[in-house]
C-alpha cells in the first residue's frame, strides 16, 4: 500500500486536543477523509474517522444516540440497557468508519500523516498560506 497524498486542515484553537483534520489517497485510486490529528501526551496521534453509535426507539424504531434518556422522536423514555464497552470497560460511544486491520499499516499510516502535518504547520506560517484539504474534489 501507498499513501499517494495527505492533505491536511489545521484546527484553529490549538489549546483543544484536536490539532487537525485531514484525508489520505492510497495508491492514487482511494481517499479515506476526515481522520482527525489529535495531541497526545506523547505527541500527536492519529484518530481514524468514525461515528457515533446509536440505539433503535423501542416504540417507533428512531434512531438515538446511546446516553438518551428519551426518544429524540416520540418522548418515549428510552430503556437504560448495558451500553457497550471496549476492552478496557470503557463505554463505546463511537465505532471506526474505517481503520487499519494491523499494527504495520496503522504505523505507516500514522508516520506519514504526522509528518505531512508537521510540514503543514511549516507552511501555515508563510504569507499568503491556504490549506490544499478545502481543494478536495475540485480537480
Amino acid at each position: 500500500m501507498l499513501i499517494t497524498e495527505v492533505r491536511v486542515k489545521l484546527v484553529g484553537n490549538a489549546a483543544e486536543r484536536l490539532l487537525a483534520f485531514c484525508s489520505i489517497t492510497i495508491d492514487a485510486a482511494f481517499v479515506v477523509r476526515d481522520l482527525k490529528i489529535i495531541g497526545g501526551p506523547s505527541g500527536p496521534f492519529v484518530a481514524m474517522p468514525s461515528r457515533k453509535l446509536c440505539s433503535h426507539c423501542h416504540g417507533c424504531g428512531f434512531k438515538n444516540p446511546l446516553r438518551a434518556g428519551y426518544c429524540n422522536q416520540c418522548g418515549a423514555k428510552l430503556g437504560a440497557g448495558s451500553l457497550p464497552r471496549d476492552d478496557d470497560g470503557r463505554l463505546r460511544l463511537y465505532a471506526d468508519i474505517a481503520h487499519p486491520i494491523n499494527a504495520a499499516c496503522r504505523e505507516l499510516i500514522q508516520k506519514r500523516v504526522v509528518a505531512e502535518y508537521e510540514a503543514e504547520l511549516v507552511r501555515a506560517r508563510e504569507p499568503g498560506y491556504v490549506s490544499r484539504y478545502d481543494a478536495i474534489g475540485d480537480e
